[in-house]
């Protein structure tokens, strides 16, 4: 029989069950076992089943979260930072030797294009790879007493210390990324984790947790939580739980906070990423790069470009010109062609959202430049003219539409352009295309986003940014300005965030 993944590491972790479907074990308290019941896992891409999932009982969830509180925690705080880093290497080795594996269980499972599968899963071995850099800015401070009268005979050390059990919920839309950009900062810092992967594509974060077995890390240290999300309040609330790192919608965000009480938040929600074009910016390149910015993983990206907001002088020339390209674009099954762009949405729920968005916009006036194209979950690429005295009714804007639809609207000038983009709920990120740099700087420094891209599209990397100075950018906001934040729904979060908490020492007081 056919193996589902390739590589011989992988082989305890699932078996083939009688139809030959492959049955996932989860990881609790250093064993792969399995649980209560098994969940089919459905790929995007034709709606088949390709694999199940243990499900964990209520008492396999509390063996998780205790193990992880009583000896996960300690274990993980004995492991030297130095066999940390070892360990981190180790696992991007491993990765790197199962490459192909990710990359497969990634289209599969996520419906990705090979080049976005590929993409992510060398994004994640970097990601463990820039913790040497990550591990030299855990540092704490000095106080000198002699700053205050008060105190002229002391002296205050500032130590970081860990959380102790961090709680990391990963969404679908990089299901191997994200969850690891979670993961990674969080055992640095000598944190347990639990790691709750999204429902709809969870196997490449439990391959993923099989290569952190591997690579050294102690078992209870981190652990899968593969339950529905409709299980997760208990969780969330559980005061063993010192902290929890989410990403994925506000509604979600917003009902977590609700749910878990007084405990330290890392959440990265919506976002609404406006590209504003000048009237002095080179259109092919703009053009370009939009459409990427909207089709790139069919829009499934919190970082898509959702508004385009252009000045009168190149509207009309800058819309032809994104028309020309959308035309050439179609989604494509990405086991059938590796060079697809475009795939499939993540189940037929999220299409129905995308047309009813759709419909909603035209039924309140906006235009419709291209015609809505739709075969299962697969939809094709969306552009609507909206006039700016509509565009707050209109739930395209008023909402995170996860998909390959975008507004584009008329602009004055820079001011109303910024304006406009400011007036969203959302501040993720945004585009600037101009031929002047200071214009481009201007208008950088006014929009109220995270991170602000000039003549490109939104996009990251591993985005590994330096520690203090993402302390300075907590002003900005982000997913609906619950939490500001530079980093993007796929990418690095910094270990003081969702790894380390302040701890003031006196000393000689």
């Amino acid at each position: 029989m056919t193996k589902f993944v390739q590589h011989s590491i992988f082989d305890q972790i699932y078996r083939n069950g009688d139809d030959g479907v492959p049955e996932f074990r989860t990881f609790v308290a250093g064993k792969w076992v399995f649980g209560e019941g098994l969940a089919d896992v459905r790929s995007p891409i034709d709606g088949k089943v390709i694999a199940r999932v243990s499900v964990l009982s209520k008492g396999q969830v509390e063996d998780a979260i205790s193990s992880a509180y009583i000896r996960g925690r300690e274990a993980i705080r004995n492991y030297p930072g130095e066999k940390r880093i070892t360990s981190f290497l180790k696992a991007a080795e491993i990765m790197r030797e199962a490459f192909d594996d990710f990359v497969k269980v990634l289209m599969l499972d996520a419906g990705k294009p090979k080049s976005n599968a590929a993409g992510e899963t060398r994004a994640t071995m970097e990601r463990l790879e820039k913790t040497t850099f990550e591990s030299r800015v855990m540092l704490g401070d000095y106080i000198p007493g002699d700053w205050s009268e008060e105190t002229l005979e002391s002296e205050g050390v500032i130590k970081r210390e860990p959380y102790g059990v961090v709680l990391a919920i990963g969404p679908f839309n990089y299901p191997l990324f994200i969850p690891a950009a979670k993961v990674i900062p969080a055992l640095l810092a000598g944190n347990a984790v639990l790691l709750k992967p999204a429902s709809a594509d969870p196997l490449a974060a439990i391959l993923f947790i099989r290569v952190l077995e591997l690579a050294g890390f102690p078992g209870e240290s981190v652990q899968l939580l593969t339950i529905p999300g409709r299980l997760m309040d208990g969780v969330v609330a559980d005061r063993r739980i010192g902290a929890v790192t989410f990403t994925g919608s506000t509604d979600v965000g917003e009902h977590i906070v609700k749910t878990g009480g007084i405990k330290a938040y890392h959440l990265e929600l919506g976002g609404k990423d406006p590209a504003i074009v000048l009237d002095d910016a080179d259109l092919e390149l703009a053009s370009e790069k939009i459409v990427k910015g909207m089709v790139s993983y069919s829009g499934q990206r919190c970082d898509a470009i959702r508004l385009i907001l252009a000045q009168e002088g190149v509207y009309e020339e800058l819309k032809a010109k994104i028309l020309e390209k959308l035309r050439e674009i179609e989604p494509r099954n990405p086991l059938e062609d590796e060079k697809a762009i475009m795939g499939p949405l993540i189940d037929l729920k999220s299409a129905d959202y995308i047309e009813e968005v759709w419909r909603d916009a035209v039924e309140k006036g906006a235009k419709p430049l291209t015609d809505f194209r739709r075969g299962n979950n697969y939809v094709w690429p969306l552009l609507l003219e909206a006039g700016k005295e509509t565009l707050s009714e209109l739930r395209a804007f008023q909402e995170d539409v996860f998909g390959p639809l975008a507004l584009i609207v008329k602009v004055r000038d820079e001011d109303e352009a910024v304006e406009i983009a400011n007036s969203s709920r959302f501040g993720l990120d945004a585009a600037v295309f101009s031929s002047c740099e200071r214009r481009a700087r201007k208008v950088a420094r006014k929009l109220e986003v995270g991170a602000v891209f000039i003549n490109e599209y939104p996009r990251h990397g591993i985005g590994l940014l330096p520690l203090r100075r993402r302390q300075g950018q907590r002003r900005w906001k982000g997913g609906d300005r619950l939490l500001g934040d530079t980093a993007h729904d796929d990418e690095e979060h910094s270990p003081q965030l969702q790894g380390l908490r302040g701890l003031g020492v006196p000393l000689n007081d």
